[in-house]
Formats: C-alpha cells, structure tokens, sequence
C-alpha cells in the first residue's frame, strides 16, 4: 500500500480548513485516511498550522510521502529538516 501526507479539505465554501493526513495513495481526496497528524487554517493572519511532530516523523520514518503541499508546511514547522538529518 503506497501511503502518502496530503491534505484533506474542510471548511465551507470560500472558508477553506484542511486536515493533514496520513492515507493510501488510492483514497479520493476527502475519503478515507489512516491517521489525522495536523490542521492547515490559510484563512487567518497569518496562517496557521499545527502538526503532531511525534506522529509525521514516525510516518515519514515508515515510508509516507509528502504532497508537495504537505512537504512545504513540515518544512515550516521543521519537521522535514529534522527527519532529513536522521535519515542521513
């Protein structure tokens, strides 16, 4: 099974919210996901973003890959550089 951290989208229309998860690459978008790592609100000033650290390094470790979009928020938080220096 090809697992991937993307985004799910939420929210209403025009009032975007996204989920960060952890679910097969086959799932439609906003179906089915393995495990809820964080949230992704661009509507506020700026935007925020929480990310369970502890759960997407662990995912990263078994092997998930990152939307390019998913990719970008970790590197903002530092999840990616710190996953990156352990795998080195």
């Amino acid at each position: 099974m090809a697992v991937k951290i993307r985004l799910s989208r939420q929210g209403k229309k025009k009032a975007p919210f996204y989920r960060l998860v952890v679910a097969d690459s086959r799932s439609p978008r906003d179906g089915k996901f393995i495990e809820l790592i964080g949230t992704y609100n661009p509507m506020t000033d700026p935007a925020s973003v929480a990310i369970n650290e502890e759960r997407a390094l662990y995912w990263l470790k078994e092997g998930a890959t990152p939307s390019d979009t998913a990719r970008g928020l970790l590197k903002k938080q530092g999840i990616w550089d710190k996953f990156k220096s352990r795998e080195a």
